[in-house]
């Protein structure tokens, strides 16, 4: 049996540009900047994947019954949250889904859920867990590539089963996360059903003996920057240093808009960012995540659908030092804005700047579908 639990404020953060959606003040202030969570829809998308009137083990309401009943499956009640949810709810729910038989516990949140799930699964070593990335922050190996790949590994898991690996659970203090402080604490483990491809490997740091290549990629991104366009830098260490380049102080971990060598718009949401973008000729400029190859759809989902969308043609420029590159070993980039049209479009090959006059063409994916190419 396969059990769902859905963290109903999952990413509301993130659009946002609030590095996390943790804690209630921050959800009201993501509400009041216009952000939605998403965990909903991409709980939905994932047991799409599954045959019609499959039963599914859950929580009531928002926690995971409007969500199958979305995705044409047959909710199994088994734990009944109050109005308002709490991480409690969660380690509760995960309880009360083992209890009843399932092998398998998928969850729709980012990092914070999957430390609840661990608290969950703390009883029950034997218990399978996947997450189905719709959080903010997703430094953990726990996740499947998409909410797409997620649906296809929880069929096959019905199917017959699947190998599993013991793989870490991480996450960050969100506080410590807004001042640039990335400290990823170890909280546990979980046995993450495994196919190459279909879920995302462990986010790796800079070595601080490649800082050299970081400085060259920066250089080269500001040599190829053009007067009158407004450029929407991404968080990152790679985006750090392309702003020091350029002369100006940018937001940790935020989304800023430069203009001819000036900040126009420090730490935008996704509508401060659709408001630059309709003033004028546009492009996003994002970074690679060392190890898992994302550049959109992790950390950075300011950069929504709806903003790349508005700035037209070549919506995206990677910036990244070659070393990452070689890091993924001929894996390709990701991409999982929660659109796929837009993630198709943008998928196939992008110019990756790692240096002054130095750039690389390298394979994008949107790994939407448990048949595409396999990622990691």
């Amino acid at each position: 049996m396969i059990g769902l639990v859905v963290n109903p404020v999952a990413g509301i953060g993130g659009p946002a540009g609030l590095a996390g959606s943790d804690g209630a003040d921050v959800q009201s202030l993501a509400a009041a900047r216009g952000s939605s969570a998403r965990a909903a829809a991409r709980a939905t998308t994932a047991l799409a994947a599954l045959p019609a009137g499959t039963p599914v083990l859950t929580a009531g309401g928002a926690m995971g019954t409007d969500a199958a009943t979305a995705a044409g499956l047959d909710p199994v009640v088994v734990y009944a949250p109050g109005d308002d949810t709490t991480p409690a709810d969660t380690v509760a729910a995960v309880r009360a889904m083992v209890a009843a038989g399932a092998t398998l516990v998928l969850f729709a949140g980012g990092d914070g859920t999957a430390r609840d799930v661990v608290a969950g699964l703390s009883d029950a070593p034997g218990v399978a867990a996947l997450g189905i990335p719709a959080g903010v922050k997703m430094y953990s190996p726990v996740f499947a590539v998409s909410p797409q790949a997620a649906g296809g590994l929880a069929h096959a898991w019905l199917d017959g089963g699947l190998p599993t690996q013991l793989r870490e659970v991480l996450d960050v203090d969100e506080a410590a996360l807004r001042r640039a402080r990335v400290e990823p604490r170890l909280y546990g483990e979980l046995l993450v059903p495994y196919r190459a491809g279909r879920t995302q490997a462990r986010k790796s740091p800079t070595p601080v003996s490649e800082q050299a290549s970081v400085a060259a990629a920066a250089r080269g991104a500001a040599s190829v920057l053009r007067p009158g366009v407004r450029y929407l830098l991404g968080p990152g260490g790679t985006m750090a240093e392309l702003a020091r380049v350029l002369g100006v102080e940018k937001t940790p971990l935020g989304v800023d808009v430069v203009l001819d060598g000036r900040i126009v718009r420090r730490g935008a949401s996704e509508a401060e960012l659709l408001d630059e973008v309709s003033r004028g000729p546009a492009q996003a400029v994002v970074g690679v995540i060392g190890g898992q190859g994302f550049v959109l759809g992790r950390g950075n989902q300011q950069l929504s659908a709806r903003v790349l969308r508005a700035i037209g043609d070549d919506p995206v420029l990677v910036v990244a030092p070659e070393s990452k590159l070689v890091e993924l070993q001929g894996r390709p980039l990701l991409v999982d804005t929660g659109d796929p049209d837009l993630d198709a479009a943008v998928a196939g090959h992008l110019r990756v700047i790692t240096g002054p006059a130095a750039s690389s063409l390298y394979p994008v994916h949107a790994p939407e579908s448990e048949g595409a190419p396999h990622a990691s």
